[in-house]
């Protein structure tokens, strides 16, 4: 651990303006980013006497290596940038809410040419309005009902393809809950229509809907098309059934997001209600831990930022009021914030009484069970992780905690198709955005060992070229200060923005599937890159012992040990996700066609040929004149694919296109 004294800026050299600071580890990785109305004031706080801080702000500190800041001109201004820099670094001692997926939205991906209604769950995406969330038996049934009056398509990308491929819709197209506009039944701009009238409806508008309806119907009857007015009869019970779902809890005017929470020393649980037209229309929950010694209002204001800039439709969703449990931190810069989002003035209040107090106590009760039922599903999970995380550092006998552990397998099949897999645990969890898979060729396919160490030493060769880069950056900022101390007006130039983290920085523990072998191979990689701070060992699975490099006896953990266990969760998960790659490879290896011996004929120009044509028989009937009407195809190439055939003709020989893995003829 870092003390805080080494790299504890001057004071004079810190500026009394508002701004945003970060703090950086040892690696260069951003770990927190505060903002501050009094950069030196704020600043000095964590270095006047370290030892008084809270225990978490006690740790970062001391996990940090350095500090830096940025002056901005305004406190709205450090808002918006402590904001973006928390999106984009992630720091691990800021709070981050994560949501609750356990339940389903009914979403419109409003970002695509033709905008498709499904079920989602999981994180938000760009360019997706949603609404709910709903039970999973209640959204089928109310996409499902939906569907009759705005006929949105519903279909995945690879039916739509396939209908607009041949001509005919998909059974929705034919029952008309689906406007069809795979096949041209609809204009790409008509279609967008009914997608947002959708939207419209599950916003709060349905009144409007059902109005328009009636007069319609109204208009069927006095013409006598009886038969068009019971269909529109049918459209207004659907709309009616999916709108009275709804409870009133509010005046019908009243649009509002009635946020509140329920808090522990470690984490809190929140929850909002979405009130639309003075109807319920979702609800969504977070759980937070508590990693930096935040107060409630400080909590409100991360939760606000959070979920209103996540959002990237917030212009249109942001309702016209935002009810909170407290005011929050720097209120009227947030209500600034917002009022910009919304394009229109946006109140955050706290209710003290009425109707709307009255709600905000419901959603207090739902935070307080949310938080009850988040600690019962995590309490033994983090508690195991914990003990194996620690089980493990004692057994290795390592001097640092295992914050992120890498493990690595090889795969092949008898030294074809050599492939290895990396895979990330950070704090005991998956960290999958960090798994890599490497293709290994040459030498280093010889055997395990040699692929391996060729392994290792491709993701290290990134670590240390960026280590180096920062350190060359860290000497020319030095000179650079040099410079500045010697004229006359030095300036500290903070204004330019971090670059994004590098994927590049080290684990604490490696782990290679494998005994012995494997593992003097892992740590003479390491040691050929001069890093000595990367701490490996082997599992062997035949008797599932732990191998130390250069080490003549294994650790034996014991069999009921979490330690092991978490060795063996990783070990499997590596060797999972080597397999599924080694088997894409070989597929595709073991995939033959006709075309595959023609020279100068690449997969794009086979491809283009077998579409042209409709199958490998139709290219081998035709003529050169008649191949070089496929993309691509020039006349000594034509000629090259009809000599091909010849000689196949004349040995009496055909290759046929099949893939050898599951004997499957993939063109015929």
């Amino acid at each position: 651990m870092a003390d805080p004294a080494t790299y504890r800026p001057q004071t004079g050299e810190i500026p009394t303006n508002p701004g945003v600071y970060r703090f950086r580890d040892p690696h260069g990785r951003v770990i927190y980013v505060g903002k501050a109305k009094n950069l030196r004031s704020r600043l000095n706080s964590y270095f006047a006497n370290p030892a008084g801080l809270l225990p978490k702000t006690h740790a970062m500190v001391h996990a940090a290596s350095s500090v830096e800041w940025t002056v901005v001109g305004s406190e709205l201004e450090s808002l918006q940038l402590e904001y973006t820099w928390i999106k984009e670094f992630k720091p691990r001692f800021n709070v981050v809410f994560r949501d609750d997926k356990t339940y389903p939205y009914l979403a419109l991906t409003m970002s695509e040419k033709f905008p498709r209604v499904q079920v989602m769950r999981g994180d938000r995406r760009k360019g997706t309005r949603y609404f709910g969330p709903y039970t999973a038996g209640a959204i089928r049934e109310t996409m499902d009902t939906l569907l009759r009056v705005f006929p949105v398509r519903s279909c995945s990308a690879g039916v739509f393809k396939r209908a607009q491929a041949s001509g005919r819709p998909c059974l929705l197209g034919y029952i008309d809950k689906c406007s069809a506009p795979c096949v041209g039944r609809v204009t790409p701009e008509e279609h967008r229509v009914l997608a947002e009238d959708f939207c419209a409806f599950m916003g709060g508008e349905a009144k409007r809907f059902i109005s328009k309806l009636e007069k319609q119907m109204a208009e069927a009857v006095s013409t006598l098309d009886y038969e068009r007015a019971a269909r529109l009869r049918d459209d207004i019970s659907a709309l009616r059934k999916v709108f009275e779902r709804n409870a009133v809890v509010l005046a019908e005017d009243t649009d509002a997001d009635i946020f509140a929470l329920h808090e522990d020393e470690l984490e809190a649980a929140v929850q909002v209600f979405h009130v639309r037209g003075g109807r319920v229309r979702g609800q969504r929950g977070w759980v937070v831990e508590k990693v930096e010694d935040s107060t409630t209002p400080d909590l409100v204001e991360h939760l606000l930022q959070q979920v209103y800039g996540e959002d990237s439709d917030s212009h249109g969703r942001l309702p016209r009021e935002v009810l909170v449990p407290v005011a929050p931190s720097n209120a009227e810069e947030l209500t600034e914030w917002l009022g910009g989002l919304r394009g229109a003035k946006v109140d955050i209040r706290v209710p003290q009484r009425g109707d709307k107090a009255a709600l905000m106590s419901t959603v207090r009760e739902n935070a307080e069970h949310a938080l009850k039922l988040h600690k019962t599903r995590r309490a033994g999970d983090l508690t195991v992780r914990s003990q194996a995380l620690q089980e493990l550092q004692e057994a290795l006998d390592l001097p640092v905690p295992l914050l992120r552990i890498e493990c690595y397998d090889v795969s092949h099949v008898q030294g074809t198709n050599v492939v290895a897999s990396m895979v990330v645990v950070e704090d005991g969890l998956p960290k999958k955005s960090d798994y890599r898979k490497f293709s290994v060729t040459g030498a280093a396919a010889s055997d395990d060992t040699a692929a391996m160490h060729d392994v290792l030493t491709r993701r290290f060769r990134y670590y240390v070229e960026d280590k180096t880069a920062q350190v060359e950056a860290a000497a020319l900022t030095g000179h650079q200060a040099a410079l500045d101390a010697a004229g006359d007006a030095a300036v500290l130039d903070t204004t330019t923005a971090a670059p994004r983290a590098k994927f590049a920085y080290p684990p604490n523990l490696v782990v290679v599937d494998g005994g012995q072998p494997q593992v003097n191979a892992a740590a003479r990689a390491l040691a050929e890159l001069g890093i000595d701070d990367v701490y490996v060992v082997g599992l062997a699975k035949r008797l599932e012992e732990v191998w130390l490099p250069d080490s003549d006896f294994p650790v034996i953990l014991p069999r009921t040990s979490q330690g092991l266990y978490l060795l063996q969760r990783i070990r499997d998960e590596a060797h999972r996700f080597a397999i599924t790659f080694h088997r894409q490879k070989r597929g595709k290896a073991m995939t033959l066609s006709a075309l595959d011996g023609v020279p100068g004929l690449g997969e794009s120009k086979r491809k283009a040929l077998v579409a042209h044509f409709g199958s490998i028989k139709g290219v081998k009937a035709a003529t050169a004149e008649e191949l070089t009407a496929a993309k691509g195809i020039g006349p000594s190439l034509a000629n090259a694919i009809v000599s091909h055939f010849s000689s196949e003709d004349a040995a009496g020989e055909t290759v046929p296109a099949i893939n050898m893995t599951t004997g499957e003829i993939i063109e015929t």
